[in-house]
Order: C-alpha cells, then sequence, then structure tokens
C-alpha cells in the first residue's frame, strides 16, 4: 500500500517540476517560472512540516517510521530533516539565480527546470534505502548539473568547467555502479538491511575478495561526489567557471546529497565491515582538511577560494564519522557522530549558500571575483562588506556566529571518543581550523582595510541596487547564521531527531 501523506513532498516538487515546464511553454515573463518554482518548493515544505509533527496532528493517522516498497524507500527523522535542508537550500539557491539569470540572455525556464529536477533527486536519497534507489536518485541530481555548470554558452571557462564536471561525473558515476553491482552480485540483495545481514558471512567464502572490491568502489564513488581528497581535482575549476549560482547549488545540495548516500551506505549497508573502510574514512577527512585549506591559502580569486574551502569543509563533516569509525566507536558515541555530522550539515548550508550570496552581490558591482578588486569594499557598500564578514567568519568559526556550534559539536564528538585515532584527527582539526581562519579573515581585511583600487568606480558603485531576491536571499542566510550561533538549540534540537539512525550500527 502505498503511502501518499509520506511522499507528498515528492509528489508536490514533481508537479513543480512539470509546473515549470508547461510555464515556460505559455507567452508569458519568464520571470514567472521561477515565481512557480519558488511557491512550489514552498508549498512541498508543508508535507515535511506534517510528516515530521505527525504525533500532534489529529488528522495524521500514521506515525514514526514509515517503510515502502518493500523497504525501500524510507520516510523516518533522518530523511525529513535532510528533505527539509535540500528544499531550503534550493529556495535559496534560486533566488541567488533570478536577477543573475535577468542580467543576461540566459534561458531561466529551462534552468529552473534543471535545478528543481536535480533537488527532486536529492529528496529521493534523503529516503532511498536500497543501490537501485540510491543510485537512480544521485544521477537524478547530478545529471541536470552538469548543464547548468555550462550555462554561459559563450564562455570558455564556463564550457571547460561543464566538460570536466562531466567527465568526472560519469567516471565517478562508473566507480559507483560497479562498486554496487559487485555487492549485489556477492549478496544477492539490494535493500541496506538486507546487504547488512549478508555481509556478516561473505567475508569468509569464496567471494569475500569481490565484497571488499564492491565496498570500496562504492565509497570510492562517493569520495568523487563529495569532493574528498583526493579525488577532489574537479572542484576548484568547475566551481569558478560555472555560473555562481549553480557553484552555490553544488557546493550545498549537491555535496550534501553525496553526503546523505555516504551515511546511509556505511551505517546501514556497510556497518558489520566497518573494518574495511573506517581507517580509508579518517584518512580521507584528514587530507581534506589539510589539502584543501593549504591550497586555499595561495587563491587570489575568491570563488576558487570558496571551492578550496568546500572541500576542506567536508573534511570537517567527515571527522566524527572517520575518528568514531576508525576507533572501533559504538553506542552512544557513534550516535554522538553522527548528530556531529548532521548538525554541521545544516549549519554548513546557511553559511556556504550566505558565502555565494555575497560573491554573486559584489560580483555584480565590480565583474570581478579577485580578492584584490575586492580591496575597500567597505567604502562604498558597507552593508555587503558587513556581510562578507559575517559569512566568512561564520565559516572560519568565530562566535557568536552559527560555525562555532559547528565546530564545537565536531570536537565534541571526537574527543568523546577518546582513542588514539580520534585524538590524532582531533589535532589535525584545530591545525586546520586556525589556518581556514587566516584566508577567510585575509578577504575580510582586504574588504574592510586596504583602499579602493585606481580602477574601482567607487563613486558610481554606491548607487548600485542589489536585486531584490538577492538581498531577500542575503537576509535569509544572514538571520540564519546569527539566529544560530545566538540560540544553537534551534539546530540541535533537529540534528538531537537524527540519533535513531545510528542506533542500530
Amino acid at each position: 500500500m502505498i503511502d501518499y501523506h509520506a511522499l507528498a513532498p515528492e509528489i508536490l516538487l514533481t508537479t513543480t517540476v512539470m509546473a515549470v515546464l508547461v510555464v515556460d511553454m505559455l507567452p508569458v515573463r519568464k520571470y514567472w517560472t521561477a515565481v512557480v518554482g519558488l511557491l512550489g518548493l514552498f508549498v512541498t515544505v508543508i508535507p515535511v512540516l506534517t510528516l515530521g509533527f505527525c504525533e500532534s496532528l489529529d488528522f495524521c493517522e500514521a506515525t514514526g517510521v514509515r517503510t515502502m516498497f518493500g523497504e525501500s524507500y524510507v520516510v523516518d527523522t533522518f530523511s525529513l530533516v535532510l528533505k527539509g535542508l535540500f528544499i531550503g537550500s534550493a529556495f535559496v539557491a534560486l533566488l541567488l539565480s533570478v536577477g543573475y539569470l535577468e542580467s543576461d540572455r540566459f534561458w531561466q525556464g529551462e534552468f529552473y527546470f534543471l535545478m528543481l529536477a536535480s533537488v527532486l533527486g536529492a529528496v529521493v536519497m534523503a529516503s532511498s534505502r536500497d543501490l537501485v534507489t540510491m543510485f537512480v536518485g544521485l544521477e537524478l541530481v547530478t545529471g541536470p548539473t552538469f548543464l547548468m555548470a555550462g550555462w554561459r554558452k559563450g564562455d570558455a571557462r564556463s564550457n571547460e568547467a561543464a566538460l570536466k564536471y562531466f567527465i568526472i561525473g560519469v567516471l565517478s558515476a562508473a566507480v559507483l555502479l560497479f562498486g554496487m553491482s559487485l555487492v549485489y552480485g556477492v549478496t544477492g540483495e539490494l535493500t541496506f538491511t538486507g546487504i547488512r545481514q549478508a555481509s556478516v558471512g561473505v567475508l569468509d567464502g569464496d567471494l569475500g575478495g569481490l565484497f571488499i572490491i564492491g565496498v570500496l568502489f562504492t565509497l570510492l564513488g562517493f569520495a568523487f561526489k563529495v569532493s574528498a581528497v583526493p579525488f577532489h581535482f574537479w572542484t576548484p575549476d568547475t566551481y569558478e567557471g560555472s555560473p555562481t549560482p549553480v557553484t552555490a547549488y553544488l557546493s550545498v545540495v549537491s555535496k550534501t546529497a553525496g553526503f546523505v548516500g555516504l551515511l546511509a551506505i556505511c551505517y546501514l549497508a556497510f556497518a558489520e565491515v566497518a573494518t574495511l573502510w573506517g581507517a580509508g574514512l579518517w584518512i580521507l577527512a584528514a587530507l581534506s582538511m589539510t589539502v584543501g585549506n593549504l591550497i586555499a591559502l595561495r587563491q587570489t580569486n575568491v570563488v576558487r577560494l570558496l571551492g578550496y574551502s568546500s572541500i576542506a569543509q567536508g573534511g570537517f563533516i567527515l571527522v566524527p564519522f572517520g575518528a568514531a569509525i576508525a576507533a572501533n566507536a559504538s553506542g552512544a558515541d557513534l550516535e554522538e557522530a553522527f548528530f556531529a555530522t548532521v548538525t554541521y550539515l545544516l549549519i554548513y548550508a546557511f553559511m556556504n549558500l550566505g558565502a555565494f550570496a555575497v560573491v554573486i552581490a559584489v560580483g555584480n558591482r565590480l565583474r570581478s571575483a579577485e580578492i584584490d578588486d575586492w580591496s575597500g569594499l567597505f567604502n562604498y557598500s558597507p552593508a555587503l562588506a558587513g556581510m562578507l564578514g559575517l559569512f566568512f567568519f561564520s565559516l572560519a568559526g568565530i562566535p557568536p556566529l552559527a560555525g562555532w556550534f559547528a565546530k564545537f559539536v565536531m570536537f565534541r564528538s571526537v574527543l568523546a571518543v577518546g582513542n588514539t585515532w580520534a585524538t590524532a584527527l582531533a589535532v589535525i582539526a584545530v591545525v586546520n581550523s586556525v589556518i581556514a581562519f587566516y584566508y577567510y579573515s585575509k578577504v575580510v581585511i582586504s574588504a574592510f582595510m586596504r583602499p579602493v583600487p585606481d580602477h574601482v568606480p567607487a563613486a558610481e558603485l554606491r548607487h548600485y541596487k542589489t536585486a531584490p531576491s538577492l538581498q531577500f536571499a542575503l537576509v535569509l542566510t544572514a538571520i540564519g547564521v546569527i539566529l544560530i550561533g545566538i540560540f544553537p538549540t534551534l539546530v540541535a534540537e533537529i540534528g538531537e531527531a537524527t540519533r535513531t539512525f545510528a542506533s542500530g550500527f
């Protein structure tokens, strides 16, 4: 029996995707495709909320975890939290796109159609509990973004970014699918629960070697998707060459979708064979933090800096999970690690979307993302300079902004394990936090303390107006960063609700 209430977010989002396509064919201003998309995302949040608070609503007949299609699709607190994150992030990304697309002769309806289709894939991934559904959802996330990355058709860098992203995306999909096919071939199971049960005796059998290869290739495929080092090489060029709203979308929604897949596979499917991949995850976390931050130090372009920052932030997100698994943690320690990872993902969305909103707003004025060109930003646009400091210092983890709580729960979860592996990773994370503060503050210092370059017409730029949709996105993300920083329980309670996902590890 199909639970239509549980599937309501996917149904409404699919309807929105089709509605955007229909409106795009009508003889109306293309701006209305964005309006339809934004309204559709807003409406889609409603069933997510009703499902989350179902126990207190009179019309809800079923409560608790909802399982459908032979345990292949599950709606629980974890999936609802991530669906809310995907839909909210897409709402902001769509706001960032409106003014950007209207500033030039870009195809608007098709762009919103592709973005919403990609969001649908992310929402499906949050509830996916078998290999086929997870892979289809992941490809629905990434497929449209190949086109979106090259949306500036007349720009050689955008074309290069799209081509690199497409090649690496296809390669990672092939690696992932090969790993999944081996796992299925050896275990005979598609659902994560079935794979976990079958994996207990597989390693001792004749096909144990194939199963190990399948597990490793599956995790490598997801490592490409989250741009973990050493599988990160596509990220900086793709981020710099893509339209900035697309870069913001890739850095939050697409990356988070990869983490959702990685968490679900590891916690649910490969939990019994954690010794195969625990140390590898520790190494990925350490390398991603260190390499991403060290290369970010040398960047002179804000977008490339945020690209390498995104790689480093991905390492920070992996730290709790990598430390806990490498230390063979279980029970409350593992649940704490899962809570820290999900909480970091939620806060990272606010910080990074806000940072890219500032990049778009300043870029519209200066037509440049070079840090030197941003010098003296405070002199002609103090509000944007303030927003820049707000989001960049939050990414660095400076109190009382939201980033401090993300770092706090990360370090708390690692230190709770108390193992040598965990302590070593905590030390690496501390060093990298200091490095990150240096390059984030470098941009802020340039904007506040350096003179305006001679070629920048500061007097004219004082009168430049930011698009209303972009202003709205800046306000939304800024409020989120400030409120979460001052009242961290707002996001902590949401993260707490997902702890049960890790209880059966």
